[in-house]
């Protein structure tokens, strides 16, 4: 097995959730997740809260699985994978390293604002505009924890949100790349296409060859894998669960008090339920992995799976927080760009899964 260096054990991959330690009952996961505990204590006895209760428990029981193998993945690629990995190839200004950019966007396991810290971080390390936005749009949706998830909720048909998904970093990131050449986009990286490539020094397959040379099987490697694993696992436990939590809660709450036929009158298969479906994403500021349960809701409620993946990808999409760290770090243009570029991609793509699926 490969083990990261020592120093880079403990980076933290989401600045503001994790930047300094928080007493465990200041904690948000402590504080939502004891206050979704009683309330699910309480549906049990009250009469009037028993939808409740029994909507919540579906949504245990079909998610615990998903949720822990996630985590399991998660805390083995946060172990193993060293960032140098990821750096080292998001610099150049060309197709090649938007496909980075997304296997990269892949293989992160941070929540949706955890990604973003990651990203600026990447960028002001030489990282160019294109390959940020390619990173972006990929890692909410298509990163394994959350693969694994989907697959619990839509089953096969996660593979055409997945899929999807991947197709819009790709082509955005792509259209990046010429607005970049055309100066309509900052990129501080790549100004009259020069590269500023990091860790130029830095070989990929000599370091793997170096790891495994150096590394001795034995129980105390062993132990500390196991612990090195379960400590990622928790750590991206506590930057995502509370929000998951969150998620759950809304989404049991609309499955047991909001009349299926809302769902189909205003979120239906059609071109006014998508763009109601979209302005909501854009309101909900929920997290990617509390979106997933608010967004089988709707494909519950409706059939409609178009509609679950707009709910899915405009909410990257339009996310304020998002752009506004852009906005700030970048430039107002790469913010700009992203929605304007994206939605359009997004709506089309739903109206396709809504006729023939």
């Amino acid at each position: 097995m490969l083990r990261r260096k020592k120093q880079h054990d403990h980076s933290p991959s989401c600045i503001s959730c994790c930047h300094k330690a928080t007493k465990w009952y200041k904690e948000r996961l402590f504080i939502i997740g004891t206050a979704v505990t009683i309330l699910f204590i309480l549906s049990y006895f009250i009469t009037e809260l028993n939808p409740f209760y029994n909507s919540f428990k579906f949504y245990i029981i079909l998610m615990w699985i998903p949720i822990t193998m996630g985590f399991l993945v998660g805390g083995i690629i946060e172990y193993f994978i060293p960032k140098e990995y990821i750096e080292k190839y998001l610099s150049r200004h060309n197709i090649k390293t938007i496909i980075y950019a997304i296997l990269f966007g892949f293989l992160m396991t941070a929540c949706c604002h955890g990604i973003l810290a990651i990203a600026i971080e990447l960028y002001r390390k030489g990282a160019s505009t294109s390959a940020i936005v390619a990173f972006l749009l990929a890692s909410p949706w298509a990163n394994l924890p959350i693969t694994i998830l989907l697959f619990g909720f839509f089953g096969t048909k996660a593979l055409l949100i997945i899929g999807s998904s991947l197709l819009i970093a790709f082509t955005t990131g792509v259209t990046f790349l010429q607005l970049e050449k055309r100066g309509l986009v900052e990129c501080d990286k790549c100004k009259n296409g020069e590269d500023t490539p990091v860790h130029t020094d830095f070989s990929i397959k000599d370091d793997i060859k170096r790891r495994i040379k150096n590394y001795k099987l034995s129980k105390s490697n062993l132990s500390a894998a196991l612990k090195g694993t379960l400590a990622g696992s928790w750590s991206l436990a506590k930057m995502i669960m509370w929000w998951i939590l969150i998620g759950m809660t809304i989404a049991a709450l609309a499955d047991a008090f909001v009349p299926s036929h809302i769902f189909i009158t205003y979120m239906g298969p059609t071109l006014m339920g998508l763009f109601i479906t979209l302005i909501l994403a854009a309101i909900i500021e929920v997290c990617s992995e509390g979106s997933s349960p608010l967004a089988f809701e709707i494909y519950n409620k409706t059939g409609a799976l178009g509609n679950s993946f707009t709910f899915l990808m405009a909410g990257v999409a339009t996310d304020y927080t998002e752009i506004g760290l852009i906005w700030h770090n970048i430039g107002k243009k790469a913010a700009l760009w992203i929605p304007i570029l994206t939605i359009p991609q997004i709506l089309i793509l739903s109206y396709i899964f809504n006729i023939f699926l």
